[in-house]
């Protein structure tokens, strides 16, 4: 059986010590503040995330933009040429080019090695629950399923992969255009806090709000008990845009509530951090449905 390559981008947020555990592909994506680049290592080794979101709340202008196929073809060609396959498992084409991208790079080089497999799949995912559907991905690899039979567990389980989460700051959304500038003026007056998540296009989508912060990020956990799937057994995924007490605030509500099995807390990386801003509180957690 063909040895093969897990390969992802760095929307994933997942820590860099797990992905390096994991012998991750990780190609970095990158973000635009103040105009100057800063790619997006899972390691901050090009800018920490206290930094970048330092930026942000000064209201530094921030942007990112899409990367090109010819950003994958490189390490692709590397795997390959070491006699190794690919899954290429990418950040949601719902809210980014980048799965596209490496898609069409895969393809490119398909007919250059025609020896090797090259998989891509849309995660219809972002942050850690890229990350988390990347690291089930692994527990397979691990336990013995070949490239053909993840590809399809993929596809399988894609949309079982629940994303809720809450944003604190609503002028980043604003700013994105997802809501009114008069919508975000009252909804900070009144403390409301939207409660989002991630429909099965991959696309961002505001379910209900909540009034004050703690009432959003408890909201989060009542997800997870609506549509959570066996959460005493689950590692779930909480991720977090430099608020890292209010990340743990709900792994310990996930622990008490529904005894899960372990919680991974992490930062959201700048990419995503660019649009969803400081504040920014994600659970991640398999599940009936999203």
């Amino acid at each position: 059986m063909a040895d093969y390559v897990i390969m992802t981008d760095s929307s994933c947020d997942l820590p860099a010590k797990l992905a390096d555990e994991m012998e991750l592909a990780v190609l970095p994506l990158s973000v635009y503040i103040e105009d100057k680049q800063y790619y997006n290592y899972l390691d901050g080794r090009n800018i920490s995330f206290k930094d970048i979101y330092a930026k942000l709340r000064t209201k530094c202008p921030a942007k990112t933009s899409a990367v090109n196929m010819d950003a994958f073809i490189g390490p692709m060609e590397e795997i390959l040429k070491s006699g190794r396959d690919i899954l290429y498992i990418g950040f949601s084409s719902g809210l980014s080019g980048t799965y596209n991208a490496g898609a069409a790079a895969a393809q490119e080089l398909a007919g250059q090695y025609p020896q090797r497999k090259l998989l891509a799949v849309d995660s219809l995912c972002a942050s850690l629950g890229q990350g988390l559907l990347v690291w089930h991905a692994w527990q397979h690899k691990q336990a013995g399923m070949d490239i053909d039979a993840l590809y399809q567990w993929v596809l399988d389980n894609r949309l079982h992969l629940c994303h809720w989460f809450t944003i604190d700051d609503l002028m980043f959304l604003k700013r994105g255009g997802r809501i009114s500038g008069a919508t975000a003026v009252v909804g900070s007056m009144l403390s409301i806090k939207p409660v989002m998540h991630v429909d099965n296009e991959g696309h961002l989508i505001k379910v209900s709000t909540a009034r004050g912060r703690k009432a959003s990020i408890r909201a989060l956990a009542d997800e997870a008990g609506k549509r959570g799937v066996d959460l005493e057994n689950q590692t779930i995924f909480i991720s977090h845009g430099d608020c890292e007490d209010d990340a743990n605030y709900l792994a310990d509500i996930m622990r008490s509530r529904f005894h899960v099995k372990d919680v991974l807390v992490n930062y959201v990386g700048p990419v995503i951090g660019a649009h969803s801003g400081p504040g920014t509180i994600a659970l991640f957690f398999m599940g009936t449905e999203r």
